[in-house]
This record gives structure tokens, sequence and C-alpha cells, in this order.
């Protein structure tokens, strides 16, 4: 595999000094590493500080969704990896102004454990809640919900907890916002082929020409099942027939429903993805109030899609409505 890189060793650091070199207005590093970057405006003195973080190699997750009406700060890892609890410490402090700071990321076990022990080293200093985002169906059983894996479902607990602290919700509204948002989201996905690590330069797993993966994970985790291409209907139907059976959706529901590229698939085919998904919703009754298409988690050079849905009541939908703003992001 072909890839526009230098030295491998330094391909994390020299996106995000392109990243900052780009959006000097919007973000600024606050950590000697720059591992840890703030909105350039931060801290928001009396708002709710949003510190997300995980491993690079799935833009625009997580530090795309740094900016207004989103995160304040984020911590990043090598591909793949957590960043460190300094790291981690760096954007909380970063990201404090006075109300406190949510954790706010996905279900992996190496930033599980950093940001609990981030939140230990800040402890005392400034007060902080953690909401992890779970919305990956393939990954376990309803009764185990809480081991599910956080993947593209996680922006919209961005989007509505940070649209909440924008608004200047204290830090337990905050958090009961982004819980509200991961309880109501769900996701699933497809992989056709792998992805290639820079510094190990070769695929994180092997799939033939003509196969697929149903409920692969970001990371190349095995998924439920593993078989012949399908057509794009066949695997949109799936991938919603499992999240709609998860999240209990039944007519008269309102969602707001994200197909997302995992870093190699063209616009066009999950526009293709979204048609089947849209139709067979609307034959459900099921309103489809907002939709987002396009890369919102990668994974690298990745070919595949993932399905997220998040079922809305008045107050998600008001949050979601609310404006946005990132180097990645606009609304």
């Amino acid at each position: 595999m072909k890839k526009i890189i230098n030295d491998p060793d330094a391909f994390v650091d020299e996106a995000l000094d392109g990243i900052l070199a780009a959006h000097p207005t919007m973000l600024k590093a606050v950590s000697d590493d720059k591992r840890a970057i703030a909105r350039a405006d931060a801290p928001i003195k009396g708002h709710v500080g949003i510190v997300t973080g995980g491993g690079s190699g799935h833009l625009p997750l997580f530090l795309g969704y740094v900016g207004v009406g989103l995160c304040t700060a984020v911590a990043v890892g090598n591909v793949f990896s957590s960043p460190s609890a300094e790291q981690i410490l760096a954007a909380t402090r970063a990201a404090h102004g006075g109300a406190g700071v949510l954790y706010l990321y996905g279900n992996y076990g190496g930033d599980v454990m950093n940001f609990d022990l981030a939140g230990e080293l800040a402890a005392g200093e400034i007060e902080t809640d953690t909401v992890v985002g779970i919305d990956d169906v393939a990954s376990a059983p309803p009764e185990r919900s809480s081991d599910r894996r956080g993947v593209a479902g996680l922006f919209f607990a961005y989007k509505c907890a940070g649209a909440a602290a924008e608004k200047g919700a204290s830090l337990a509204e905050v958090a009961a916002t982004a819980r509200s948002a991961v309880a109501n989201t769900r996701s699933m996905g497809v992989g056709l082929s792998p992805t290639i690590l820079p510094a190990a330069g070769k695929p994180t797993f092997e799939l033939g020409p003509d196969e697929m993966e149903i409920g692969i994970g970001i990371h190349g985790e095995r998924g439920v099942r593993r078989g012949r291409l399908e057509s794009a209907d066949r695997i949109a139907s799936d991938l919603l027939e499992k999240i709609v059976a998860d999240l209990s959706l039944a007519r008269g529901d309102r969602v707001a429903v994200l197909v997302n590229g995992l870093g190699a698939t063209p616009l066009e085919e999950l526009y293709v993805l979204y048609r089947q998904v849209r139709q067979e919703l609307d034959r459900m009754g099921v309103l489809v109030r907002r939709t987002y298409v396009g890369e919102f988690a990668t994974s690298l050079e990745m070919a595949g899609a993932s399905l997220s849905v998040m079922r809305l009541d008045d107050e998600l939908a008001r949050l979601l409505d609310a404006p946005a703003r990132s180097p990645f992001f606009r609304e």
C-alpha cells in the first residue's frame, strides 16, 4: 500500500503540525509535545469543558470535533493507541473554565485506564465526570451493552453535549445530556478491505477480494459475520435491522441518521447505502429528522462504512440543531 508519508514514526506528529498550521484561529497546542490540543479560545470562563481523546488514524474522530458547540480539548495518541494520562491532564487543564470538565470518549481499555488516571491526577484541582461511548451493537450483546465499543455514533454525543455546554449548562447537566445521547444511539459497520498501519506496513486483518465483514470494528476488530460481498441494499438492510431491533425503534419515533465512510469508500457509495436506509425507515413510519453522510470516524484507508442511528426526544433534537463549528465540521 502506497502512503504519502515521511518517517512512519513521525506520521502523527507531522499530521498534527499540519493541522495546527492550517487552522491557527480555531486550534492551539496546549502541551509541549502538541499531543494535547484545545479550541483557540479555551478555556471558556464559566462553561463546562469537554475533553475527548483516543488514538490517531480516525480523523475526524477525535481531534476533528474540537470546536464551538463541540468538544473543548483533545488528547491525541499514536495510531490506534491511547493518549497518555499526562496528555489527557494537559487537555483537562486547558479546557477547565471553572465549571468542571466532562470526559467523553470511546470505550477502549487503554483510553478508559488513562482517562481514569487523568481524572485522579486532576482531583482536588478540577471536578470531572465521565461518559463513555458504547454505540457499536456488534461488539457485545444487549445484556453486556456497557462492554460495547464507541464508534461513529460518538459524533451525536459530541454534538449534543457540546451544545449543552455552549449554552452554559452545569457539569451534571452536560453529562446527563451525553448519557442520553449515548443511550439512544446505535451503530454497526461493514469492512471491505483492511487498513495499513504506517509503522507496521502490513494489513491489520485479511479479507479476500470478494469478501466483506459485517460488524467489523474501527481497528479491524472481528465482526459478527464474514462472507461474499453483497449488494448495497442488502448491506444497508442488514445493518439497519440489527440497529432497529437493538434500539427498539417503532412507528412514530424520530431519529437522526449518520452514514459514515471508513476512509476509502466513495461518497457516492455512502449515498447509495443511505437511499436504502431511508426507504426502509420511511416504510416503518420512523421519521428521519436529520441526516449526516460523509466521513465522521475513519480507519485510515479502510474500505467500508458504518450506520449510526440516534432516537430523538425534544431536547436531543434541539441540541442537535444547535450551531457548531470545527476545522472538520460546520453546521
